[in-house]
């Protein structure tokens, strides 16, 4: 083996490759600490002006109900105005097509539905967005918890009943919802796959039409958000057969779940959180991800969203993302079974 003792050049060159890789190793910490440093600083001064949150959907149903309830909370909290902006059209696909292009400075937010991010994907040709590369998670809202109702004309009172009558039925058993594509469906087509049942699905114009035809017993069934069920199963226009939710609803503890009446692991809620552009900095999406949990954990704000049908779920922006990647990759073999496309 050679060795350098006794050689004069040999020493000189390496003390010299030791001297480097010290200071190589100085300039490397004295880099890394300069953006921490200038992490730290953009955590500290943000927001420095007004953010605004895209809602790609039209002002007044659950999911904008819910994120104008998030953004007058975050604007106490953050010392900024954060401003609600409805961006509809193609199924929420245009609003969150603006987020995904914005810049990732944290000043451009989105309301992110699961419809739109995991479902969309799967059944328009094209959507204009990548949602597993072009969005930063920041945190989950809420689950707004779906349950399936049935018309009290019907015999059906039990899922097992659904699987039955719909065997029976040489056309098939139909279930309304608020149309193609959306988290209601693919729960329908889901449960279709998982059973058997010779389900038909009749997709509305939104889920306050499918209500009214099944109120007025011109459909059997409607796959719904517990939020436009509820006054009707209180007063005994519908009957609830199950929610698809891993637990029973706290707004109707007596109405079982999907798992509890023989289908294991049937487990769907339709989700809402929030999303920034992709390389938004971590310590933005940090802070924001703490002032949205310390929100959720308010119970008042909680309070209000349960009212609104959505169980607040405070995670971590990992989580939320691991969840979206989980919709993303279980809803596709869903789509692609039932054959659902759309266009744009």
């Amino acid at each position: 083996m050679s060795s350098c003792k006794g050689n004069p050049m040999k020493i000189s060159l390496y003390s010299r490759w030791i001297h480097k890789r010290h200071w190589l190793k100085l300039a490397v910490a004295s880099f890394v600490g300069a953006v921490l440093c200038a992490t730290q600083a953009v955590a500290q001064s943000y927001p420095s002006k007004p953010i605004r949150l895209v809602v790609p959907f039209t002002p007044g149903g659950v999911t904008d109900t819910s994120g104008r309830l998030i953004a007058e909370q975050l604007s106490k909290r953050l010392g900024q105005q954060v401003v609600v902006d409805n961006k509809p059209g193609a199924s929420g696909n245009i609003g969150t097509q603006m987020v995904a292009s914005a810049e990732p400075d944290g000043y451009t937010l989105l309301l992110g539905f699961d419809g739109t991010l995991v479902i969309n994907p799967h059944v328009f040709p094209k959507v204009g967005f990548d949602t597993a590369k072009d969005f930063a998670p920041i945190g989950k809202i809420g689950d707004a918890v779906l349950i399936l109702v049935a018309y009290p004309g019907t015999p059906i009172k039990t899922l097992k009943d659904v699987i039955n009558l719909s065997k029976t039925q040489s056309g098939g058993l139909s279930y309304g919802t608020s149309g193609t594509g959306g988290t209601p469906h693919i729960a329908g087509e889901l449960l279709k796959e998982r059973t058997g049942a010779n389900l038909v699905h009749i997709p509305y114009k939104g889920g306050g039409q499918a209500m009214t035809d099944v109120l007025g017993g011109n459909i059997p069934l409607v796959y719904t958000a517990i939020a436009g069920a509820i006054q009707h199963i209180k007063t005994g226009k519908l009957h609830p057969v199950a929610v698809s939710s891993a637990q029973r609803a706290s707004s109707l503890p007596e109405v079982p779940t999907f798992i509890e009446s023989g289908l294991p692991d049937f487990d769907i809620s339709s989700w809402v959180g929030l999303l920034a552009p992709a390389k938004t900095p971590k310590a933005i999406v940090d802070k924001l991800n703490a002032e949205l949990n310390a929100v959720l954990s308010d119970p008042a704000v909680r309070e209000r969203l349960n009212g609104m049908g959505i169980a607040a779920m405070p995670s971590s922006a990992d989580k939320f993302g691991q969840e979206i990647q989980r919709d993303l990759t279980r809803y596709a073999s869903v789509v692609k079974s039932a054959g659902i496309k759309l266009d744009q």
